[in-house]
């Protein structure tokens, strides 16, 4: 019970910290780059199902770092990203993890995705191992060492 406590409590540290960045990475590659992570979240398993997928949206809807984002917005990249997952999760996969990787040249911002990535991950209070896999692999892209994050 007690990693659940503390993976809860990072999380609420990390999306105040998040609403305190995430105000100034109002432009697009950061919008996509985040919407890429929460469907690598989703789509951990190797399939999304329409439950994740509505629970996962609900959470981005509902994010308070990415209320400055239209939310019809964010949740169009967030389905285009699930579709390629979806119909080729290889192909999606890169094609996500790309995404992720173009906030290479901006720390701040990289960071705040793979937070966006844990934040996620663990809502439902099950950070699983292929959720961290996904978290994991987001952080090679972007140049940032997984064990920041304790991954």
């Amino acid at each position: 019970m007690a990693f659940w406590d503390q993976l809860k409590t990072k999380a609420q540290e990390l999306n105040t910290q998040l609403a305190t960045k995430t105000g100034q990475f109002k432009n697009k590659e950061f919008a996509n780059g985040s919407m890429a992570m929460c469907a690598l979240i989703a789509a951990a398993d190797g399939s999304i199902d329409p439950a994740e997928r509505q629970k996962t949206a609900g959470l981005i809807a509902t994010n308070q770092s990415l209320s400055h984002f239209p939310p019809h917005e964010l949740q169009e990249k967030f389905e285009w990203y699930c579709s390629k997952l979806s119909s080729d999760f290889e192909f999606g996969k890169v094609e996500a993890t790309a995404t992720i990787g173009k906030l290479r040249s901006k720390p701040d911002q990289a960071r705040a995705v793979i937070q966006i990535g844990i934040i996620i991950g663990g809502a439902d209070g099950n950070f699983d191992e292929h959720e961290m896999a996904a978290v994991r692999s987001a952080c090679h892209a972007v140049g940032i060492d997984p064990a920041e994050f304790e991954l």
